[in-house]
């Protein structure tokens, strides 16, 4: 048995970060089919705001993988901060909200 000075995460941090690459591949793409169906048929004005800010969402969403991805690098990886999580999760629900509107 290992102490808390000795722990021995094991693959723990790697498979966290092959969870936060699989996300932000999957938020690429809804970003990217997006921005796609948001300028069918030629650019709008209010297509080409979906599409601005599906981009914003989405450089947010990285920023925050990115960080998150850093902070399990570490011997004794630092939990996620509430507010991380908060805006991961109101990046995913604002390219959900975005994808979902240019499809009416």
């Amino acid at each position: 048995m290992t102490t808390a000075a000795g722990r021995d995460p094991g693959l723990q941090p790697e498979r966290t970060r092959l969870a936060w690459r699989r996300t932000t591949l999957s938020c690429t793409v809804v970003a990217l089919l997006a921005g796609r169906q948001a300028l069918h048929g030629g650019a709008s004005g209010p297509g080409v705001i979906a599409v601005a800010l599906t981009l914003l969402a989405w450089l947010l969403f990285l920023a925050v993988a990115h960080r998150r991805m850093a902070g399990t690098a570490a011997a004794v990886p630092a939990p996620l901060s509430p507010r991380l999580a908060l805006t991961a999760a109101a990046c995913t629900a604002a390219l959900a909200v975005f994808a979902a509107a240019t499809l009416f």
